[in-house]
């Protein structure tokens, strides 16, 4: 049974319910590389090892890079996938926003 978190968020995205090619593969990278990679940095973080910076800044470009391919793929297919506007907005703009906000912060911090 799907969470109903997923099916809710399908409304302001479908290809997420067309299980589309470029957004399974951007889902996938990021949980084969990004996941990993997160935990090594949040060990080096709190072990205070010199490497937590270039960590943290190539996990932040990897993330920038993906919410990139997630955003052109749907503007070059005409940017139609959400169910309304409030979903559009809400969901397709407002939920992304943090995966924008966060990974510059980082990398500029970084």
């Amino acid at each position: 049974m799907e969470h109903l978190t997923g099916k809710e968020y399908r409304k302001g995205d479908s290809r997420y319910a067309a299980r589309d090619a470029g957004i399974v593969s951007v889902e996938k990278l990021t949980a084969v590389f990004g996941g990993p990679a997160s935990l090594l940095a949040v060990y080096a973080i709190a072990t205070g090892k010199l490497y937590n910076h270039i960590l943290q800044f190539a996990i932040s470009l990897g993330q920038l890079y993906g919410v990139g391919v997630y955003y052109i793929t749907a503007l070059l297919e005409g940017n139609n996938f959400a169910a309304s506007k409030l979903y559009y907005y809400a969901y397709y703009i407002g939920a992304k926003a943090s995966w924008i906000v966060i990974p510059l912060i980082i990398a500029i911090r970084s």
